[in-house]
């Protein structure tokens, strides 16, 4: 096995590997996951605008 078949062997590997994650990412299994951690940015903001709310009423 010569140098250029390891590279041909590797990139078909480095191949699968994306087709596998591209799949892995746009089944529709993960889209609530998903949907739910792109959202999770804004249940904290609530969170942290609550306890402030709570906060500033006890003082």
């Amino acid at each position: 096995m010569d140098y250029g078949t390891l590279r041909g062997i590797f990139t078909v590997i480095i191949f699968v590997l994306f087709i596998i994650i591209v799949v892995w990412a746009y089944s529709k299994k993960r889209k609530t996951s998903f949907d739910e951690a792109a959202n999770s940015i804004f249940d904290e903001d609530d969170n942290v605008n609550k306890e402030k709310q709570e906060t500033n009423k006890n003082v």
